[in-house]
């Protein structure tokens, strides 16, 4: 375990924020879709987060992460003071496989909500290699909208919200099938809904692959408390360890 200092936090969006994290660690850090796993900074709640990492500077050595507020743990860890460490694990699973693409790829990125900020650092590690990315962002109206901005220095964006308040009305579903494009590699990440279309709706794709969300205990396969099926034979993934990342296909969602 590793301590990361707070040097920078502020709110991007209703009950969404974003800390800037600090220590020599982060030169470990590489593959996007990983995580970190954080210790809440409370006595009575002993379950770590597992929250992705969505920037990485290692020049600065600093990560940066999103974390919405959704209860006493998740908003005891946004209490933490700048100046402050938080006490994690990480970077811990497998993340986003890129190794195949060439410069000549085409990628597509699809987030929902909080599952757009693991989709970030992989947009700017593929525009690196000028890797021709799209992002679709889904967000539930447009007071919940965030990164659209940071999106666009690395892709083509598009944002959907549900009530159509702000640019596409409807799903993200609604946007790949306006674009009706074929892409060498897909990435998404999101709430239950999104991650399940996509893994329906490319499971026969060569290069798909979701990050799924799960409450965790050990975050290190140990305790074997975030299973997820496998689809095509018996037995059980570990979220922590064989994920987040799946390939499309290989688990129930």
């Amino acid at each position: 375990m590793i301590k990361l200092q707070v040097i920078d936090k502020c709110e991007i969006s209703k009950s969404v924020f974003e800390l800037v994290l600090q220590g020599d660690c982060v030169n470990r850090f590489n593959t996007p879709g990983q995580f970190i796993h954080i210790k809440v900074p409370r006595n009575d709640l002993l379950l770590r987060r597992p929250i992705s990492i969505a920037k990485i500077n290692k020049e600065n050595q600093t990560c940066t992460i999103v974390i919405k507020v959704i209860g006493e743990g998740t908003q005891a860890i946004v209490n933490t003071d700048v100046g402050q460490y938080l006490d994690v694990l990480g970077p811990l699973g497998n993340g986003f496989p890129s190794e195949f693409l060439q410069s000549d790829s085409k990628v597509l990125l699809i987030g929902g909500g909080i599952g757009c900020p693991p989709l970030l650092e992989c947009a700017k590690q593929l525009r690196v290699r000028n890797i021709q990315c799209t992002t679709i962002l889904g967000f539930i109206n447009k007071e919940s909208v965030f990164y659209e901005e940071e999106f666009k220095k690395y892709s083509s964006v598009y944002v959907s919200t549900d009530d159509g308040s702000y640019q596409i009305k409807g799903n993200v579903k609604t946007v790949i099938d306006q674009l009706n494009e074929s892409y060498d590699a897909i990435y998404a990440c999101g709430p239950t809904g999104l991650v399940r279309m996509v893994n329906q709706v490319y499971e026969n794709h060569p290069h798909a692959y979701i990050s799924l969300e799960e409450r965790m205990a050990c975050g290190v396969g140990a305790c074997a408390g975030c299973t997820v099926k496998k689809k095509q034979s018996t037995g059980n993934l570990k979220v922590c360890s064989d994920g987040p990342v799946f390939k499309t296909g290989e688990v129930i969602v």
